[in-house]
């Protein structure tokens, strides 16, 4: 068997190092980062400064849908008006968007006037 050759490994070439592997998920890190985690955080951080400013008469709007007026409030519960005379206890969590300000409905009587 003298025509044949056997290929031997070069002893220095080994691949990449571990650091050019790990790049690409850190680079996929990153991009989750900027496009996922740090938007959510800032809705979240928005939704909890609406609930800390709830005041009275403020019309909101719930996760369920409900629109509803204010009319009193504890550090957890809203009691909220859904209809005339109708009164519904509500966390402050389940408040989605404040659609009004705090009008009075005397001032809205005597601007239809």
């Amino acid at each position: 068997m003298p025509g044949i050759a056997y290929a031997q490994g070069a002893g220095g070439s080994s691949g990449p190092g571990p650091l050019v592997n790990m790049l690409p998920i850190a680079l996929m890190f990153v991009i989750l980062y900027f496009l996922l985690i740090r938007p959510q955080q800032k809705r979240a951080r928005e939704h909890e400064t609406m609930v800390e400013n709830l005041k009275r008469n403020d019309e909101i709007v719930t996760t369920g849908g409900i629109h509803a007026r204010i009319q009193s409030l504890n550090d957890k519960v809203l009691t909220v008006e859904i209809a005339p005379n109708v009164r519904v206890r509500l966390d402050r969590a389940q408040v989605a968007s404040v659609t009004g300000g705090g009008r009075d409905k005397s001032k809205d009587d005597k601007e239809k006037t």
